[in-house]
């Protein structure tokens, strides 16, 4: 009677054992990492301090080039093909944010004062192309049969990023500061000696509210994980001037060529320190 009596009872124990380790398993999730992720997606961007036009007694207005190849940049251009660990490339978010969330407007790239807009299947007709093909059969290879190719949209082949800023004076509070107008994915042609077309260009006050919401991956330390707005906003990256405001309206490989094009990038970045400093001479 005893052993009988045992029996139940250990059957007993082991139930609720069961029923409380599938209650268990039932209730939590699985992480990817020791903490649940919440601060970065509910991040909003610092807001810009207001301006008067009053206030504003020198400005600059400057067009440069974010090569994605050089070390410093290299965060902003992995991973290439999809999300990594949480994270996301900057041309994967700009085009996913165009193309499929739909949450920013987009702006014809023929001219880049964000007055033609234009729709997101515009933008999915310069990437993802459909064609007709003969290829010999698998079956008969004295038999051609047509075949059709699409070809979708490939990050990897957007190597440059494009940005629109503004050099100013703010006199109200004493400082040179930099507002970046727009920017554009720079995206690869199938021939290479044809370079690199614009696919579109993105108002970039208003993608600061998308760049705040992914961060980017820090080498130092991958828990301190900044935000592409951040990258931005402490101009954390390498680039190069590839135009000024100018009566011609002309880029600097207009008149310049090879070196004398670098010297000429880098004197009109030196005239802006330069004006920066002579500020405050005394």
């Amino acid at each position: 009677m005893k052993r009988i009596t045992l029996l139940f009872a250990s059957f007993i124990l082991l139930g609720s054992i069961q029923v409380n380790s599938q209650s268990v398993l039932g209730d939590e999730k699985a992480y990817d990492g020791v903490f649940k992720r919440e601060h970065i997606m509910n991040r909003k961007p610092i807001p810009y301090t207001p301006i008067r036009e009053a206030d504003v007694m020198w400005k600059r207005r400057i067009w440069r080039i974010i090569d994605l190849r050089e070390k410093i940049n290299l965060p902003l251009y992995y991973p290439i093909t999809s999300d990594v660990n949480g994270l996301r490339s900057l041309t994967n978010v700009l085009y996913k944010a165009v193309t499929e969330e739909v949450s920013l407007r987009v702006y014809s790239a023929s001219v880049d004062d964000f007055s033609v807009e234009i729709t997101p299947g515009d933008v999915k007709k310069l990437t993802e192309k459909s064609y007709e093909k003969m290829i010999p059969s698998m079956l008969d290879p004295s038999v051609d049969t047509l075949i059709t190719i699409t070809e979708s949209f490939s990050p990897n082949r957007v190597k440059k990023i494009l940005l629109k800023e503004e050099w100013f004076f703010d006199r109200q509070r004493s400082v040179l500061d930099v507002r970046i107008l727009g920017i554009s994915l720079l995206y690869e042609q199938e021939d290479k000696e044809k370079g690199d077309q614009p696919l579109f260009w993105v108002y970039f006050p208003e993608a600061r509210t998308v760049l705040a919401k992914y961060d980017v991956f820090n080498r130092k330390n991958p828990m301190e994980r900044r935000s592409f707005d951040d990258i931005f906003w402490k101009r954390q990256f390498s680039s190069y001037i590839i135009k000024e405001e100018n009566v011609y309206d002309r880029s600097i490989n207009e008149y310049k060529k090879g070196l004398d094009a670098l010297l000429e990038s880098n004197r009109i970045k030196e005239e802006i320190v330069i004006m920066e400093h002579d500020l405050w001479e005394f």
